[in-house]
């Protein structure tokens, strides 16, 4: 069998535990043209300079959408991205709403401490299933106004849609994604329908009952959105999270330097973003015209898929860049993205992170990795272990 370009083995799955050889590969051709037609772009610079280009969409003219559930804000482009963002924005962070996220400080503290009280008198413990899961469900959930015990719906809902975002994904998967959409839209519908009959202090009940100076947001696009931020809201940080615990048991003196300085948690969450970021490929885009960039032409028309991963390894623009360096000074990492497209969710991301990663390196002792590498999960777009199996002597208090 033949082994396929260097985009398709970052792809395979036996590749999943360390691209980053392959990516090294990859940005010897900043700009590379796939069999498929699609363009790989992989050179921070190039990446950067087409997150910001107005001639890039984030449409997928091909994608169909299932009724009453519109692509999420982050699939358009302006003017209505623009709009929808705007009109989120009012209630999720500065300047409208600068308290909601920061607001969630106390409470998200007192769950950590509760998830790691439940380590107490075990000698093995998951970081996924135990910690980092749970953790970002059962915020985003309280953030939302989505019922706590009905995780188990929307984690089956959140895995296969996963599934689906692989940059080959074919017709089997579009498939699988409008009816996984179509379950998940009517879901988010009835809780709308709930909200609008008796509001309450959560985000979905703003969106719903709020009139904004451009019009209220029609309840379709609060279907759309609601989805994007229940399960972007909790995948992505799972990852950052069970990255982060990895990337500091493999470096164990980073581990003892924030256990002495939880202030270093700061710059060190931003240099995971760059070294281990959960999301390696963010969506598809669309090139509307010719586009020259490092002397390839993107053909209009042709789709585009940004390897943010790679771009945050180029030593172009990283010095020592495969080196882990919590101390690295103008760390303008892609990690949460760029452009219009910023991660919306980047603040609750790092304040979860932060929090999450100082407790338990004060509160763990002598944690040890039961197997390195640890067992992947299959999606090549978000990277992150399955599992996370860590053997604790015992949990301080």
């Amino acid at each position: 069998m033949a082994q396929g370009s260097v985009f398709d083995q970052v792809l395979d799955y036996s590749h999943r535990a360390d691209p980053y050889p392959l990516y090294a590969e990859l940005r010897k051709t900043p700009v590379a043209r796939q069999e498929d037609g699609r363009y790989v772009v992989s050179t921070y610079r190039e990446i950067v300079a087409l997150l910001h280009d107005p001639r890039v969409s984030s449409i997928r003219p091909e994608e169909a959408a299932p009724p009453g559930v519109p692509p999420s804000f982050i699939r358009r482009d302006p003017p209505d991205h623009d709009r929808l963002r705007q009109q989120v924005m009012r209630h999720w962070g500065p300047p409208c709403a600068p308290g909601r996220i920061e607001g969630m400080r106390g409470e998200i503290a007192a769950l950590i401490t509760e998830l790691i009280d439940g380590f107490e008198g075990r000698s093995r413990v998951d970081i996924v299933d135990d910690f980092a899961y749970p953790l970002p469900v059962t915020v985003i959930c309280q953030l939302l106004g989505v019922p706590r015990e009905d995780e188990p719906r929307f984690h089956a809902w959140a895995a296969a849609l996963i599934e689906t975002l692989d940059p080959r994904a074919g017709e089997a998967e579009e498939r699988r994604r409008f009816a996984v959409q179509t379950e998940l839209g009517a879901y988010l519908d009835e809780l709308v329908a709930a909200r609008l009959r008796r509001p309450g202090d959560d985000l979905l009940s703003a969106l719903v009952t709020d009139d904004d100076p451009g019009g209220r947001m029609a309840r379709e696009d609060v279907v759309s959105t609601a989805s994007l931020l229940l399960i972007a809201g909790h995948e992505t940080t799972v990852n950052l999270i069970t990255n982060g615990m990895l990337t500091l048991l493999r470096h164990p003196d980073v581990l003892g330097r924030l256990r002495r300085d939880p202030g270093v948690v700061v710059p060190l969450v931003e240099e995971l973003l760059r070294y281990e970021p959960p999301v390696h490929f963010p969506a598809q885009r669309t090139a509307l015209a010719d586009i020259e960039i490092a002397g390839t032409v993107i053909a209009e028309g042709a789709r585009i898929t940004l390897a943010l991963a790679a771009g945050d390894r180029d030593p172009r623009r990283f010095r020592d860049p495969d080196r882990f360096d919590p101390d690295r000074v103008d760390n303008q990492h892609l990690g949460f993205g760029s452009g219009i497209h910023y991660c919306f969710g980047a603040p609750l991301a790092r304040l979860e992170t932060q929090l999450a990663l100082s407790e338990l390196a004060r509160r763990l002792e002598d944690p040890r990795l039961v197997a390195d590498p640890p067992p992947y999960r299959r999606s090549p777009a978000l990277r992150g272990p399955h599992h996370l199996l860590v053997e604790v002597s015992n949990t301080g208090v």
